[in-house]
């Protein structure tokens, strides 16, 4: 029987930031919801997964820790996870940390950037992040203005006028150049921009950075738009040829070639959590939806990263709708395959999920092989062994359903 301590996962969460550096896949923040409260996950924790081996582990953080939140926006630059505004028991953020992921003696040391120049966005969470050019690029969110910060582009959503604070949406674009600890705001030389939004998701082709859906007050968007990143041009909302994916929020967008972006997940206008999954090509400006995607693993407010070899890695986010029944957050890694592995890959795969059979060969194999085939057989048992637990839990839930009933 296996371990099940070595098979151990990061904690269910939902409002999360991942990151993929290396070989590596690493989590941090996020929420989840025990007996109706809404409970930060621990700021001085950091999990990884590794994705050769398949195993999780959890790292202890230490530092200029930042609070524990949700809906921050983490974004990797040569090995610094940087985490912008988020969420917590005091309100909105608009602090920017860094924590160095290729550390040498395991140690993740967080710190606060604050000796900048320029002046950072106002408080928000639910914002997006492009990485161009070693700068983070941030668009909209939802937070906070104060009246004398109010500008066009602000969707005001609600307002203490006594503390003269309003609360709304926002589609600015403020841009943190990581080599000279700089803040500013590119001016914005043309174009229709889109509206203000929250919880929508953007994604890097070339130097055009592309935002997808979100949401402004009670109406969730499917639109999709580019910012050239060299010129700061809009390109306005492109007109899809063909079919497009449903409105949402709460999804991710993922690059997966140099003219491909793959969407997945979210939350629909009639607040159904969704699983369906569509790659747009921007040649043939086209989406094309993927039929193949299981149906029964919705997920929203998840994140999505690229593997080595353009596998999508989704991690976490919730299966309900959020806004009604805040209690299906999820801890399983969900990997699509977009495209087909190289042929060392499927042999690993292969002997990997056939150790048993070849047991009696493995050993001949030289030594470097030899290695990459123990981190498979490593990663097809933690599989195997995941998805006995998950089902073990969903028959245990069913039963316990019906027994209610």
């Amino acid at each position: 029987m296996a371990d099940s301590r070595l098979f151990c996962v990061a904690e269910e969460r939902s409002g999360h930031c991942a990151v993929v550096d290396g070989n590596f896949l690493y989590v941090w923040g996020g929420y989840v919801s025990i007996e109706d409260n809404e409970v930060y996950l621990p700021n001085d924790e950091i999990w990884t997964y590794d994705i050769d081996s398949g195993l999780w582990r959890m790292h202890l953080m230490e530092g200029e820790l930042p609070a524990s939140m949700s809906g921050s926006c983490g974004a990797c630059v040569h090995g610094k996870l940087y985490v912008f505004g988020g969420y917590d028991d005091q309100g909105y953020s608009n602090r920017l940390y860094f924590v160095n992921l290729r550390t040498r003696d395991g140690t993740y040391l967080w710190e606060k950037l604050s000796s900048f120049a320029g002046q950072p966005p106002t408080p928000r969470d639910k914002l997006s992040c492009w990485v161009y050019k070693d700068r983070l690029i941030y668009f909209g969110g939802y937070g906070y203005r104060r009246h004398n910060e109010l500008q066009d582009c602000f969707d005001v959503h609600d307002a203490s006028w006594e503390e003269q604070i309003f609360w709304g949406w926002h589609n600015d674009v403020h841009v943190f150049d990581t080599k000279t600890q700089t803040w500013f705001q590119p001016e914005i030389k043309g174009g229709v921009p889109p509206q203000p939004r929250a919880a929508h998701t953007c994604a890097v082709l070339g130097n055009k950075g592309y935002i997808f859906g979100g949401r402004v007050l009670q109406t969730r968007m499917n639109d999709l738009h580019y910012l050239n990143l060299d010129t700061w041009t809009w390109s306005g909302k492109i007109q899809i040829n063909g079919e497009s994916p449903k409105h949402r929020s709460w999804h991710t967008l993922t690059p997966i070639a140099d003219d491909k972006l793959f969407l997945f997940g979210g939350l629909s206008a009639d607040n159904i959590p969704l699983s369906d999954g569509w790659i747009y090509n921007i040649i043939t400006n086209c989406w094309k939806q993927l039929v193949y995607l299981p149906k029964t693993r919705p997920r929203l407010w998840h994140t999505a990263c690229l593997g080595k070899e353009n596998e999508i890695m989704v991690f976490g986010g919730s299966k309900d709708d959020l806004l009604s029944l805040d209690t299906g957050h999820c801890n399983d890694l969900l990997i699509f395959q977009t495209q087909p592995y190289s042929l060392l890959r499927s042999c690993l795969d292969c002997i990997g999920k056939n150790a048993v059979i070849l047991k009696s060969q493995i050993s001949l194999l030289p030594p470097k092989l030899l290695q990459q085939v123990l981190k498979k057989i490593t990663f097809w048992t933690a599989v195997n062994h995941r998805e006995e637990q998950r089902v073990q839990k969903e028959e245990t839930e069913n039963k316990y359903q019906i027994s209610s009933s």
